[in-house]
This record gives structure tokens, sequence and C-alpha cells, in this order.
């Protein structure tokens, strides 16, 4: 990333993090030039970019500002959830997000689906076809339940830059994040068992819990930092928890990248009740600053750890390719997973180690992470634009999910039944929580090129939830 790039993510969080309010002067070209060691001209082409996002506005004589009518919406209340373990619901909502295949009568704003169009992708896709005509048929045999070596190899390559010195036998490739997130729990927890989980916390794996007969223990999470470590302390003091379970960067659903100081923080709480982190890492790559943000993985020095993720949002889901870092739990892992799925299919990760080998990978990346960084601006402008006043929403720092928050006590469930009727689909905010909170909120995925499409969906829910809220003005007097 060019030195101009950086400083332009770097301006643009701190405004959207409310270090720079809408009319306050921003720094001036000299003072940032000299405080980064900077040219005049990489100053000037940063503030250019930051005018196309609409962060900054020019003033004669007078320097940068950051336009007053940029109003963000404010972020998302802290949740309060309950402060006990608790069994897992939601699966019912859970099975309708998943079952909607695609439609072209629906736009799809729930699904977790990156985007597949990039012309970036070519070269996987004359691989994968280079590997079905080959003569010796390498992607139909079995391989090893580790993974083959070739993709390996490139997985540790590209941990260095999460911060991760891992050798290829300290990796397991499974099939996609969620076998990797599977496999983890099962090799440390027994039905009945307590995990604590960041809330609202990826539906998915929760529903993990759930199938294994496990208690979910939801700790409140701030939508900037993460996971509040003070009322994980209470908890591990409290109740016997095995293990932590948590999405540190680019989380899902509120987007943020926990600072670095708290993901030590957390590890050293860890250690100290002696308890296991399952850290899911795969919208990781998808950050928009730059160098990406270090795992908490990459502080591990006991082997408590174990980092899963996957392909499935840098590339395509359909791939089904993941992977994990297990730590002192690999042979452990390699069980569950043997019992599960054996070994995972051959060709896609022949074809994927192909791909980052031949220098595909970091430029689609760049591509994918600066695509995203502006459809997320414009859902957001879109969001004030369109939705209800009062609405709040996240600000991501990666990935293409955003969180939205409407007035406590509005359905979600109601609107999304609305909403299909009209050909758009959202994800409700009560399959993100254990016990069904945040039914009052939703998550909306900002990953396909903006469109005019695209915006007439996002109006769509926006008036719906403004018609929902029109026919019961006082939702909360539900409650």
């Amino acid at each position: 990333m060019t030195l101009y790039m950086n400083l332009a993510q770097l301006l643009s969080q701190r405004i959207e993090q409310g270090l720079y309010r809408p009319g306050d002067r921003l720094p001036s070209v000299r003072a940032l030039s000299i405080e980064h060691g900077v040219s005049l001209s990489t100053v000037q082409q940063a503030y250019r970019q930051l005018e196309d996002h609409g962060l900054a506005a020019p003033r004669p004589k007078s320097g940068y500002f950051v336009p007053t009518a940029r109003e963000l919406p404010a972020l998302p209340a802290v949740g309060r959830p309950m402060q006990r373990p608790v069994d897992i619901s939601q699966w019912d909502q859970v099975v309708e997000l998943m079952r909607a295949a695609p439609r072209d009568d629906v736009v799809q704003l729930g699904r977790g689906m990156p985007d597949v169009s990039s012309p970036t992708l070519r070269p996987l896709l004359r691989e994968l076809a280079r590997l079905s005509r080959h003569q010796a048929m390498p992607g139909l045999y079995y391989d090893s339940l580790h993974g083959t070596q070739a993709l390996r190899e490139q997985i540790a390559r590209l941990l260095v830059d999460a911060g991760c010195q891992l050798s290829i036998g300290e990796l397991v490739v499974t099939t996609g994040c969620h076998e990797a997130l599977s496999a983890s729990v099962r090799a440390i927890c027994e039905p009945g068992d307590i995990v604590a989980v960041d809330s609202p916390s990826f539906f998915g794996a929760m529903q993990t819990l759930k199938g294994l007969g496990m208690k979910a223990l939801e700790i409140p999470t701030d939508p900037l930092t993460g996971i509040s470590l003070q009322a994980l302390e209470l908890a591990l003091e409290q109740w016997p928890i095995k293990a932590i379970q948590l999405t540190p960067n680019c989380n899902n659903p509120l987007g943020y990248v926990m600072p670095e100081a708290r993901k030590r923080a957390l590890l050293t709480l860890a250690q100290r009740f002696d308890v296991a982190i399952i850290e899911d890492d795969v919208y990781g790559d998808l950050a928009f600053s730059y160098p990406r943000p270090r795992t908490i993985k990459s502080f591990d020095e006991d082997g408590r750890v174990l980092l899963c993720s996957s392909f499935s949002k840098t590339l395509a889901p359909g791939l089904r390719i993941g992977f994990v870092a297990p730590g002192r739990y690999l042979e452990r892992v390699l069980h569950m997973k043997y019992i599960g799925t054996g070994s995972t299919a051959t060709q896609p990760q022949l074809a994927i180690a192909e791909f980052i080998k031949g220098g595909h990978y970091e430029p689609h990346l760049r591509r994918m992470r600066t695509q995203y960084q502006r459809s997320r601006d414009l859902m957001i402008d879109w969001v004030t634009r369109y939705f209800p006043a009062g609405t709040r929403c996240s600000r991501p720092q990666g990935g293409f999910m955003l969180w939205v928050e409407l007035p406590e006590g509005f359905d979600t469930l109601k609107l999304n039944r609305l909403l299909l009727d009209q050909g758009v689909q959202i994800a409700v905010g009560s399959i993100f929580s254990a016990s069904g909170k945040y039914r009052n909120c939703l998550r909306m995925n900002f990953a396909s090129k903006p469109s005019p499409e695209i915006e007439a969906a996002v109006r769509t829910v926006g008036s719906c939830a403004q018609q929902l809220l029109m026919e019961n003005p006082h939702p909360d007097a539900d409650l």
C-alpha cells in the first residue's frame, strides 16, 4: 500500500472514531508532512482521497475541514446481555437466513458473501480449470489429513503479516472456517461446558455450541474496542468457563478491530484463568488499515490460542477452504477433523496455493479492501439518509458487514418479513445473540459494488422500518 493511502486511512479512522468532528479543521499539509516524514505531495494525495470519500473538504487559504454535512449516526450501544450462561436459541431464524438461495428478484443484504465478480479472481478460475484438465488428475485424490503441503506453506507465509511465525506442521486445512471453529470447540469442550463469547457474536459459532450441547455466556462488547475485559474477568471469576470464542479483527457483525494492548490483556486473562481462546480471524486480511492487525495468536507463547480462518471471505465461500492453527490442541483437533470430514477437498487447495504463490492474492486483497471501504462509506451515508431519525450504526474497520440499531423494542423479524415481499433480505439481529437479544438490530452486507439497485434496497429497508415505527411509534412499550 502506498504512503498516501496509509495516511488517508489513518485520517479517515480518526474522523470516523470522532477525534475530528464535523466542522473541525484537519491538520495542515505541512504539519502532517513533518509528523509522518512524508512529502507535501504525499499529504496532498491523501487529502484528495479523503475528498473522494466525502471525509474532507478544502477551504481556500484555510486548509482542510471535516464536512459539516457529514453527520455520522451514533455508534450502537454496548449490549446488556444476560449475566449467566444460557442455552442457545434462534436456530429457526438462522435456518431461514441460510435457506435463502441466490435469486434475481431478491437483493440479498443478509448473507456473509464477498464480491466474487472481481477480475482479480480470474487467475484462480484458470488454475481450477487447469487442474481439471491435468492428465494426472491430482485434484481427485485424497491428501494428508493436515491438508496439502503446498497450501500450508502459503498459509504460513501469509500469517507472517498477522504477526505469526508458524511452521506448516502447526497448521490444519479445514472445510471452511466453520469446520475450524467446530473442531476447535470439540477439541476443548464437553457437553454442558460454558464458552464465553462476544456479544453480539457470529451466529455460526454459537449454533456450533448449541449443536454440541454447550452453553454460551455473552460478554458486553464495545463497538470500537471489542469485548469488555472487566466483564470477562468477572465472568471468569464467577463461572467455570472452558474457552473464550471471539472475532477481534474486523469483527462480525460490529466491524471493530480490537486494539493491540487489549489483545495482550485478553491473553493475560486467559493465562491467569487457564482457559483457551478460539480466535476467528476470517475477516482479518480485509482490514482497511495497513499493515493488517495482528492476531491474538501472534502473542501466544503457551499454545492456548486456536487461530481459525479461511479463504471464504477473501476469495470465495464456495471453495470451502479454511484452516486452523490449534497450538497445544493439535492432536485433538486432528482427531475431531478425522471423525468429522476427514481430509479436505484437494483441488481447491492446490488452486489456492498456486494463486497465492503466483502473486495474485495481495493484488486481489488490495482491490477488495478499496472497494469495501468505499461501499462502507456509501452504505453509512444511505443509512443516514434513508433510515428513521435516531438510527445507530457501526463503523467497520474492515470486512463488509454493517450493524444497524433501531429504537429499543423495534422488531426486525417483522421488518424482514415485510422486506421479503419487496425483494430484499437482511440478517435479523436476534440470531447474533444466544438468548435472542438485539431484536431491534440488523446486519447488512456492503460487499457488492455500489449500484442504484443496492441503494434502492437500502432505501426500502429504511422506508419499511419507518413504516413499522409509524404503526407503532413507541416500540419499547411492548417490552
